[in-house]
């Protein structure tokens, strides 16, 4: 038995949509299908690419890349802002689909997650037709394409899942993983940044079959305790598990302004704005708090918050108003407002208080 095999692996599916903000973009407005688009900010200003359409990533065009980088790489770029409010609906669609096939879901952002579908009967028991099934009911209830990775550990599957995009499957099974990693560049490992590639390239490390020469020893050494863990990676052991309810120790939302705000009522209604948003984005994790805080940000950068905690829950996003204005009346005032946020948090899953809250509903 080699380092790559194990008496029953497991079979884990990470699933990641295809340039998700640009392509919900494309398919909500059609002017934009086929064209190369950035959804980000201002390019005359200091705006960042959040997403790139594939048409604008053949001229170079990255997340996180500044917007006047990319309007410089490709002049007929255009330029969206974002919606997060109808990312995150779709987010919760396809959140939906995935645990409709296994409750052992590992969100990592709105665009993609881990699945373990180790034991799962059904499509025959292949990890790769549930990827594809999985594809295909996207697909069918979003209009939206996603790539999937098969692989007996979480490492292994995200790397695949990058191998066929947009719109594929790969798998990479343990026979097939030794001869894959040795000839993978470092800089494909996850978990291994471009700084911490530079060390090892300086090491004489190029790629898997280099890395796996390192004894793990010299690894720590170098790098602390990620050193086991790139040690273990360039043999094929990966085994954290797939963590299907997360620790939420908060929800909010915020947004920045345009232009600083010195109005009682706009900033009052941009307030239950991020309320909304924030109370909806906690309904959807199926959770309840006990705690709001209001977050203000001023011309100046400088900040503040003020906090209030209830005995009960906030039933609804409404119930939040009277203490956010209580909130926003203990503030001071000496400056315009570039920001606001709201966040909830003390929360606790909505299942164990459900039935106390029907009395009130």
């Amino acid at each position: 038995m080699t380092a790559f095999t194990s008496p029953a692996p497991r079979k884990i599916i990470h699933l990641d949509m295809d340039a998700f903000y640009a392509s919900v973009e494309q398919r909500d407005f059609p002017q934009y299908r086929g064209k190369p688009l950035v959804v980000g900010g201002d390019p005359s200003g200091r705006g960042v690419v959040a997403a790139a359409s594939y048409e604008v990533r053949q001229f170079g065009v990255r997340s996180a890349m500044s917007c006047y980088e990319a309007r410089k790489r490709c002049p007929d770029v255009i330029f969206v802002r974002p919606r997060f409010d109808v990312y995150r609906a779709v987010s919760t669609q396809i959140r939906t689909i995935m645990y409709s096939l296994t409750p052992r879901v590992e969100p990592l952002s709105l665009d993609e997650a881990y699945l373990d579908v180790t034991g799962l009967q059904v499509h025959k028991g292949s990890a790769t037709l549930m990827a594809n099934w999985l594809r295909a009911q996207i697909l069918e209830q979003t209009g939206l394409t996603a790539s999937a990775g098969v692989s007996f550990n979480k490492m292994l599957a995200k790397i695949a899942s990058d191998i066929h995009k947009p719109n594929g499957t790969a798998i990479i099974t343990p026979n097939d993983a030794e001869a894959f990693i040795s000839t993978l560049p470092i800089e494909r490992f996850h978990g291994i940044g471009k700084a911490t590639a530079k060390r090892l390239h300086a090491m004489g490390v190029s790629n898997g079959a280099d890395l796996r020469q390192v004894p793990a020893a010299s690894l720590v050494n170098e790098f602390g305790k990620r050193g086991q863990f790139y040690h273990d990676i360039a043999h094929g052991r990966d085994e954290r598990p797939v963590k299907s309810e997360r620790q939420h120790k908060s929800v909010g939302s915020e947004t920045t302004f345009r232009d600083n705000l010195s109005d009682n009522e706009q900033l009052r209604a941009q307030i239950y704005e991020q309320n909304a948003d924030a109370f909806r984005q906690m309904n959807n994790k199926q959770l309840i708090a006990y705690t709001i805080t209001l977050k203000i940000k001023y011309a100046d950068f400088t900040q503040i918050t003020r906090s209030y905690t209830l005995s009960t829950v906030f039933i609804n996003a409404e119930s939040a108003h009277y203490w956010l204005d209580k909130l926003f009346l203990d503030i001071p005032r000496t400056l315009p407002i570039r920001l606001v946020g709201v966040t909830y948090s003390s929360l606790m899953p909505a299942t164990q208080i459900l039935p106390q809250l029907n009395l009130f509903d």
